[in-house]
């Protein structure tokens, strides 16, 4: 049977001149797959598969970077205040995006997402549409070209109130950590005292993780960087982090998630705020 993805596109474009390329896996897709969604195709699902052989834990650290979100969001609205969001590397929606968990603690939160898929963006104003009393944007931009990102949010968000600027699992596309750091930072140097960084990503420290990450690279797909724990902490520099700090993603305030004892997992996150 074919996926949601395949179906969509052979109504939407059937000589596929989005542009979209089924002959190579890419990472929004496989992560779509992890989660257990359907928009992602048999490639992705082949690339998906042979990772996890290599890194059986990839399934949950899925999930459990999804949860971390929700966690994460729920803090912002609900402690911090935040109402509107930057969300860079957005993308394929699944289940309890962005806007839909914010916007059902705060109905006038508005965010904006960034993605620069093709996929994604052929879903985005189908699916990533927000309640009616806030407002939900989707940027088609890469997220090394801050300038544009800024530009575009600016017609949605106030920058002169906290923003607060998500990065799930995405950082590792720009595999230079210097230039990764100056995407983030460069960011936040727009926004205003009062915002918040929200970031997760995978972490270097387990050899099957590594080896299951460049096998996939070495498939020719775009890589991705795992960085070390100390370098994902350092995402955080000049911020004031919230407790527990920048910890493996279960441990991150699991009293806001759902009950069990939390676990250990390869990949670790946190929340600071902009002084």
């Amino acid at each position: 049977m074919a996926s949601d993805a395949e179906e969509f596109l052979a109504h939407a474009n059937k000589d596929l001149s989005h542009g979209i390329d089924t002959s190579v896996p890419h990472s929004a897709r496989i992560w779509n797959y992890w989660l257990g969604g359907k928009d992602n195709f048999a490639v992705d699902q082949e690339a998906g598969n042979q990772y996890a052989e290599l890194f059986p834990g990839i399934f949950d650290l899925a999930k459990s970077e999804r949860a971390f979100l929700g966690r994460a969001i729920q803090y912002l609205v609900s402690e911090a205040g935040v109402r509107q969001f930057l969300d860079v590397g957005t993308g394929l929606p699944t289940e309890d995006n962005t806007h839909q968990v914010a916007q059902r603690l705060a109905a006038d939160c508005r965010i904006v997402y960034v993605d620069n898929d093709p996929l994604v963006l052929a879903h985005a104003n189908a699916l990533l549409v927000g309640a009616p009393e806030g407002a939900t944007h989707y940027i088609n931009a890469d997220m090394r070209d801050p300038q544009r990102i800024l530009a575009e949010a600016a017609g949605l968000l106030d920058f002169a109130q906290p923003v607060g600027l998500l990065f799930m699992g995405v950082l590792g596309h720009v595999t230079e950590h210097d230039e990764a750091r100056a995407i983030v930072s460069g960011l936040l140097d727009a926004l205003p005292s009062g915002s918040y960084l929200a970031l997760n990503d995978g972490v270097n420290t387990n050899e099957a993780f590594n080896r299951a990450q460049q096998s996939y690279d070495d498939t020719g797909a775009v890589p991705y960087r795992l960085r070390s724990p100390q370098q994902i902490a350092q995402f955080f520099d000049g911020l004031q982090v919230v407790e527990p700090g920048i910890v493996p993603l279960p441990l991150w305030r699991p009293d806001l998630g759902e009950p069990g004892a939390p676990q250990a997992m390869d990949a670790v996150g946190g929340v600071g705020m902009k002084p």
